[in-house]
């Protein structure tokens, strides 16, 4: 059975890979076999990152991406896959916060962050799909969504409105790209602690949040590999437009 989670021979591009959950997946992805092109807007972040696969034996190549930026999407893929190849499994991980009121956050601020959460990763993967489809070949889109897409907290509105603009997309594009046998899902993690949000959790704040998850504790960065590794393998060869929530029960705890 553990061949059917197996990555080897496929390319993989994973989109805000230069710290947080986009390294760890680049890390699970080269661990089952993939080859990786990491992305993020300042390639010199990824070249420990590179080094470190390559070191386990996995092939890597660092990318310059800005998902804010189509032209250097298309870029940044074409370079991908003259370095690896043609990219099988696409991880549209890049995104951003900004925590502030929704009465004073100024509109700049909002484009930022729905530019980033949802435009990026709509050029993301129409780039991936456009090349897909014009080589004949399938692929798997992964939107990293977020259980703020299902049900919001305060202060960041623009990304709950993003994260679940991220969603319906998702099934959209599902529909549209299953006849080119394009697979597109998406992974809605809670609370997971990373070394970025170490220190909030700590905090009487951080530590009431967890007081609400059922489970009563973070998710680690890990947790999240089975998801990404069942939307990325022939293990899940039969879903699309499918959200895979892993947040330690928290959308379904009480209000």
């Amino acid at each position: 059975m553990s061949k059917i989670f197996d990555l080897a021979g496929k390319v993989a591009l994973v989109t805000g890979a230069s710290s947080g959950l986009g390294l760890h997946f680049a890390r699970t992805l080269a661990a089952s076999g993939a080859a990786v092109a990491v992305t993020a807007r300042r390639r010199e972040r990824l070249d420990t990152l590179v080094d470190t696969l390559r070191a386990g034996g996995g092939k890597a190549a660092a990318v310059a991406m800005d998902v804010m930026s189509g032209e250097s999407i298309r870029a940044g893929y074409a370079e991908a896959e003259a370095a690896l190849g043609p990219i099988d499994v696409v991880v549209n991980n890049a995104g951003i916060s900004i925590v502030k009121s929704a009465l004073t956050m100024p509109e700049s601020e909002w484009d930022e962050v729905v530019n980033t959460n949802l435009r990026g990763a709509w050029l993301v993967a129409q780039t991936a799909a456009q090349r897909m489809v014009a080589a004949k070949r399938s692929g798997r889109i992964i939107n990293i969504a977020s259980i703020l897409g299902l049900r919001t907290i305060g202060q960041v509105a623009p990304y709950n409105a993003a994260k679940a603009g991220l969603l319906h997309l998702t099934r959209a594009l599902a529909m549209e790209w299953a006849r080119h046998g394009i697979q597109v899902n998406a992974i809605s993690p809670g609370y997971i602690e990373t070394e970025m949000n170490d220190a909030f959790w700590k905090t009487p704040a951080g530590l009431r949040l967890i007081e609400r998850i059922p489970q009563r504790r973070l998710g680690k960065p890990e947790n999240l590999d089975g998801a990404l590794l069942l939307l990325a393998s022939e293990a899940g060869a039969f879903m699309t437009g499918a959200n895979i929530v892993v947040d330690g029960g928290h959308t379904v705890s009480t209000l």
